[in-house]
């Protein structure tokens, strides 16, 4: 209900319809992380050879054009490690973790920082995203084919009642929607070349609309 000068007035019937829009675009980016994971009696020793291959991973990676400002360290852990015989804890050693995450630029580039790091010492790719750049942009791309997806599903709706839709909706509600990543996940190190295929992104948007008619 609503009320002008003083005269309720009934709310006018709507038409609520959702609209969807999608983008299917190359991805122009790449984060890989990756690193190396080693074990030892002694944690000075063990901290010692992490430290030496990871310089050795990274002034590899320099090397490819890869800046350093698209390097940095996003895991360093030291674990201690321990067997467990007849119910007791015997101390192993340790664990020390170092991962790298590397912004790729060209993504045609990341199946061989993988072979690189690897060459140079890395045990361990614990993930690759593919990503653009600038998602907001073919964001609003979508909300602009959502939207026209709505209008068109009202027109077809009011059709059929026989009535006609003001053209503006009354309101119009956006609901969240999250970039579809097609290849995000664990890799098991290998030396020879390794063929990475980064497919596609599906940006989406949803909105709620409700069109008033007469």
């Amino acid at each position: 209900m609503y009320q002008i000068s003083g005269i309720p007035k009934q709310t006018p019937p709507l038409i609520t319809v959702y609209g969807e829009g999608s983008l299917s675009i190359s991805p122009d980016q790449a984060a890989v992380t990756l690193g190396v994971i080693i074990e030892g009696e002694q944690l000075q020793e063990v901290q010692q050879e992490s430290a030496m291959i990871i310089t050795r991973v990274i002034n590899s990676l320099l090397q490819l054009g890869i800046s350093s400002e698209n390097i940095q360290t996003v895991v360093y852990r030291i674990d201690v490690q321990y067997d467990y015989k007849d119910g007791r804890q015997i101390f192993r050693g340790y664990q020390v973790n170092h991962q790298l995450q590397i912004l790729v630029d060209n993504i045609e580039l990341t199946g061989k920082i993988v072979d690189t790091a690897v060459l140079n010492g890395a045990n361990s790719v614990t993930n690759i995203e593919f990503k653009v750049a600038h998602p907001t942009l073919y964001y609003h791309k979508a909300l602009t084919l959502a939207m026209k997806d709505a209008h068109g599903k009202a027109r077809v709706l009011a059709n059929e009642l026989n009535v006609r839709i003001n053209p503006v909706p009354q309101k119009v509600d956006e609901l969240i929607s999250a970039p579809i990543v097609p290849f995000s996940g664990p890799l098991l190190a290998k030396a020879e070349t390794t063929p990475i295929q980064p497919g596609e992104i599906t940006i989406t948007a949803n909105i709620q609309t409700k069109y008033s008619f007469y």
